[in-house]
């Protein structure tokens, strides 16, 4: 079973639980009050009526290509008239990977200008709905602009790979399921994961949007019955070409074939079943990738997405024998077949917001989060059968790669495969959030090791954010426990940063730093809708050290309180460095709810004040009130973030000869 990303919702498939590249998900963001909006389905506009589609390709043996393997013959239908090519839907996430989140723009909601902000000035209504992903926690948020959102999680739960398990493990499939289902939402919830909707693939509300899926391929003509045989393999639930096998030696010291990619064995494998005119939707699938370059995300998979459009591209099977597979969903009125597992799992995208009645309160603006190993699926295989129904593909396709340790892909008989809990219960729930965030590179794979942790976490989150916050709010420092007030005289307006001689206190450097943090709203939100999470914590980690350097270089410990001349540049220094802190933690509450909370309490903003709509940095530069000035500040708790150490089972292994 998988737990998968959802375009509504996000789900994917695993046999044994939350574990391996499966760690992701177990830090995927919980989406503060501030930035979440109401998870009620959005009222926006209808699915667009059907359109004229491309004439339909005739179908001629081939040699396969993923999940395809090679028609012997067939007893085809007429040929396909993919006639209606408009609509919407959601797509599924990688094979490997745990990604819940998912969050869907109603249709129409087109996003608003974005004016650029000034130290006083609010940006325009902005929150920020996180997506993690199974590539480390590649987050990806996108703006509210007042509109409902909706992220779902879930499980596919069919398929052979399932009912080998169950078999193997002396229980039934929908045992082991709702067994492994439950450890997945444990993860979630352990990482402090939200979201509207759990959808699993053996529900009923699931199995009805399939079988009426599977009707509209059918009645469209896009469906055909044909003897098929290829390469299987059973963990990957498809057929795979002979350019993607390897020769290897199973256990036993026989030759046998293997995938290249995952290295799961393969088995030929020969059955009638049906086929899905995938060759008639070429033409487009290429058209609507040229007129929407930013459908698929990073630009690379873009590329590669292309690349195999020029390739050339088989028929697709799309259902098994049910001799051979008895956990799925029956074709309708054939009871010999069962649907193919991708289909089956693909459609919850849909299932999950009503289909067939009521998915056009979403569509089309449904955003997937998917893994680099399953992107064919969700780029080439999903969009064709949404426009053989007449519906038009997902408005974008955010794609990631995946974590290695120490160069190595994780692998059960390496021994090497991360177990997500023990991590956050080693590094803290928004440590681990914090480490895969700030380190997951969607373009390409990223390593996890136990120190490259400690160096992040504790120099970035204990030392530069935490002291940041212990020093300026010590009572050495601000003996009164308040937010103090900000002096025009000490730090004026101006226009040009060069322009400071003679003008109050603060130097060049300085206005260098409110221009930074109040540019950085705004950037943080285009990185997390670009899906460069990444970067969104890079740049606030930059303000942060200029904060710190703003704090060291003007000494505030130094200055002499019983000159008033002193006192107002001394609690100038605080207030600028508070406000800075602010909106840190306000910018870092989807990353790591826990401590943004516990720093915007210290610094007493309320929870109705924590919402990026509103965020205001430093009114009084521009003349304006500001609210927090005199205000009494929150209870110390202590320590923000307490620094990580080795532990002791990784001391053991660095002593080792």
């Amino acid at each position: 079973m998988r737990l998968r990303p959802l375009a509504i919702g996000g789900r994917r498939r695993a046999s044994a639980g939350p574990s391996g590249r499966s760690l992701c998900a177990a830090v995927s963001l919980v989406p503060p009050s501030c930035y979440a909006c109401p998870a009620a389905a959005s009222r926006g506009r209808p699915a667009a009526p059907p359109a004229a589609g491309p004439a339909a390709a005739s179908c001629s043996p081939h040699r396969s290509s993923t999940p395809t393997g090679r028609r012997t013959s067939g007893t085809s239908t007429p040929r396909c008239s993919p006639t209606r090519c408009i609509g919407t839907a959601a797509s599924e996430a990688p094979a490997r990977a745990a990604s819940p989140r998912v969050s869907v723009r109603p249709p129409g909601a087109a996003a608003a200008p974005r004016p650029l902000p000034v130290p006083g000035a609010a940006p325009p209504p902005t929150g920020l709905l996180p997506f993690p992903e199974a590539r480390g926690g590649c987050l990806a948020p996108l703006p509210l602009r007042s509109t409902p959102l909706s992220a779902v999680a879930g499980t596919d739960e069919h398929g052979l790979k399932i009912q080998q398990a169950a078999a193997a493990a002396g229980t039934s499939p929908p045992e082991l399921c709702e067994r492994v289902s439950g450890l997945f939402r444990q993860a979630l919830a352990q990482a402090g994961v939200s979201f509207t909707d759990f959808t699993r693939t053996s529900q009923p509300r699931h199995q009805r949007a399939v079988q009426r899926f599977w009707g509209a391929l059918r009645a469209g003509g896009a469906l055909y019955k044909g003897s098929y045989e290829g390469w299987y393999c059973t963990p990957e639930e498809c057929f795979l070409p002979e350019s993607q096998l390897a020769e290897r030696s199973d256990a036993q010291g026989r030759p046998c074939k293997v995938s290249l990619e995952s290295g799961h064995q393969v088995h030929w494998t020969k059955e009638e079943n049906y086929m899905f005119r995938l060759s008639a939707f070429r033409d487009p699938l290429w058209k609507w990738l040229r007129e929407n370059p930013h459908a698929i995300s990073p630009d690379p998979f873009y590329q590669l997405v292309l690349r195999w459009l020029e390739e050339d591209l088989p028929d697709l099977s799309v259902s098994r024998e049910s001799s051979r597979l008895q956990w799925g969903i029956p074709v309708p009125g054939d009871p010999t077949q069962t649907i193919y597992v991708w289909v089956d799992a693909l459609v919850n995208y849909l299932s999950v917001v009503g289909y067939p009645t009521a998915h056009g309160e979403w569509w089309p603006a449904a955003h997937h989060v998917v893994g680099k190993d399953i992107l064919k699926f969700h780029a080439v295989y999903w969009p064709a059968l949404l426009m053989a129904v007449g519906l038009r593909p997902p408005e974008r396709i955010l794609v990631h790669s995946h974590w290695t340790v120490r160069g190595q892909k994780m692998s059960k008989s390496l021994g090497n495969v991360v177990d997500p809990f023990s991590c956050m219960e080693q590094y803290t729930v928004d440590g681990f959030r914090y480490f895969l965030l700030r380190q997951g590179v969607p373009e390409r794979d990223c390593d996890y090791y136990h120190e490259k942790v400690l160096k992040v976490v504790n120099s970035e989150l204990a030392d530069a954010l935490g002291g940041l916050l212990n020093r300026s709010t010590a009572l050495s420092i601000n003996p009164s426990n308040t937010y103090p007030c900000f002096s025009e005289s000490c730090f004026p307006k101006v226009s040009d940063s060069r322009e400071t001689k003679g003008m109050g206190r603060a130097s060049a450097e300085d206005y260098e730093l409110l221009a930074s943090v109040a540019s950085l709203p705004l950037q943080v939100a285009g990185y997390f809708e670009g899906f460069q999470i990444y970067k969104a914590l890079e740049c606030i980690t930059l303000c942060v050290r200029q904060t710190n350097s703003f704090f060291q270089r003007h000494r505030p410990w130094k200055l002499d309180r019983k000159d008033p001349a002193e006192q107002l540049w001394l609690d100038t220094i605080i207030h600028v460095t508070l406000e800075c802190l602010r909106i840190f933690g306000t910018l870092l509450q989807p990353v790591i709810p826990h401590t943004a909370d516990k720093l915007l309490s210290r610094l007493a903003v309320k929870p109705q004040e924590r919402a990026l709509s509103s965020l205001t940095f430093l009114p009084r530069y521009s003349g304006r009130p500001c609210p927090f000035e005199g205000r009494q500040l929150g209870p110390d708790n202590g320590v923000l973030f307490h620094r990580l150490e080795k532990s002791s089972e990784h001391q053991r292994e660095t002593k080792k000869p």
